[in-house]
């Protein structure tokens, strides 16, 4: 990229990667391409902003094919982390009864009853590991997209594999897209080759992107950490760190991606941090704030489809289970007493 007839993304390792990543690469210059045709039929022009809402489509469409995956892995985390909660006594029991010995057979007991433990209940402590998924699909996909923009300019001049187009981009395809200018600023400029006017843009975008990772980091820290836990210090330190270092690595990243990743890069910070809230509110941490607060949401609405469909309310239901049980109790205890009483009255 800095010698203006050199793709440097193409030479050395990362050309090995994204080769590699082709498919990737030539799918996502597909469904750009298709999105811009749409647009341009519904009347706006070939050169302009439906190429960035194309840009923007391509975002979406990542985020629905990943939902799914996410929505699997942090339902099966939170699940893993309820049994955990319920597990946590009885395997402190076991570290209790093995504590200090660390002779080979007492480790393989220790290993083999916390093992049967977690069969017996069904749970799988590698659950959690499922929950790096979404990134590691979105981390390719952000890859590619970077690829590609970068290389549409090189595509334009010719300049890319010896006269060789990138999937639906050719040469012609390419000129335009790099014709395109948005809010004074071209989408191949990066902060350093842009115009004033054109680097107050891309400062804004820079800034909008930290932001939404910084309210997204805080939104979690808030909200989504379990309290008054002493294990969670750690990650509450970390938390802390990620909060401020990820959004100022990005100031020095951003400005030097050309506007199409930049644009790109917002969008998917946007849905990220819409993701991170409906995850929070329905899937929340047990013990955090959002949990408790999942808990009375709950709470009030199984009360309101009691009370619609004429059953009584949960605290009603405990209510009556409660004097059916002393009830029952106190039938058992005069039962009991009955044989002890007749046997007095025959003495």
């Amino acid at each position: 990229m800095g010698n203006q007839d050199q793709f440097l993304l193409d030479s050395g390792f990362w050309g090995w990667l994204y080769k590699l990543l082709y498919p990737v690469e030539w799918l996502m210059t597909q469904i750009m391409a298709v999105f811009h045709k749409f647009l341009v039929m519904l009347g706006m022009n070939e050169i302009g902003f439906s190429w960035v809402l194309s840009i923007v489509f391509l975002v979406i469409v990542v985020q629905i094919c990943v939902f799914p995956l996410f929505y699997k892995s942090i339902k099966g985390m939170r699940k893993m982390q309820a049994d955990m909660q319920v597990l946590q006594p009885k395997l402190k029991r076991i570290q209790n009864k093995y504590k200090g010995k660390n002779d080979p057979a007492s480790k393989e007991a220790m290993q083999r009853e916390t093992m049967k433990l977690y069969q017996d209940t069904g749970t799988n402590p590698m659950g959690g590991c499922t929950s790096m998924l979404p990134m590691f699909v979105q981390g390719p996909v952000f890859m590619c997209m970077f690829y590609t923009l970068s290389a549409i300019p090189y595509i334009a001049r010719g300049k890319f594999r010896d006269g060789q187009g990138l999937g639906a981009f050719d040469i012609a395809t390419a000129k335009e897209f790099t014709s395109t200018t948005v809010f004074g600023v071209n989408v191949a400029d990066n902060f350093t080759t842009a115009t004033v006017s054109g680097k107050i843009v891309i400062g804004i975008f820079v800034a909008l992107m930290c932001f939404c990772l910084w309210l997204m980091q805080f939104n979690s820290m808030k909200r989504n950490m379990p309290q008054n836990n002493a294990q969670n210090k750690q990650a509450e330190t970390m938390q802390k760190m990620m909060l401020w270092v990820f959004p100022i690595m990005y100031i020095f990243s951003g400005i030097a991606m050309p506007f199409a990743v930049l644009v790109y890069w917002l969008t998917n910070n946007v849905c990220n941090l819409l993701r991170s809230v409906w995850q929070i509110y329905a899937f929340p941490t047990p013990g955090s704030p959002a949990a408790e607060a999942k808990e009375h949401r709950d709470h009030k609405r199984e009360n309101e489809r009691r009370a619609s469909a004429g059953e009584p309310s949960i605290e009603e239901e405990a209510l009556q289970k409660a004097k059916a049980e002393a009830e029952r109790k106190l039938s058992q205890g005069f039962q009991r007493e009955q044989p002890h009483r007749k046997r007095k009255k025959k003495k």
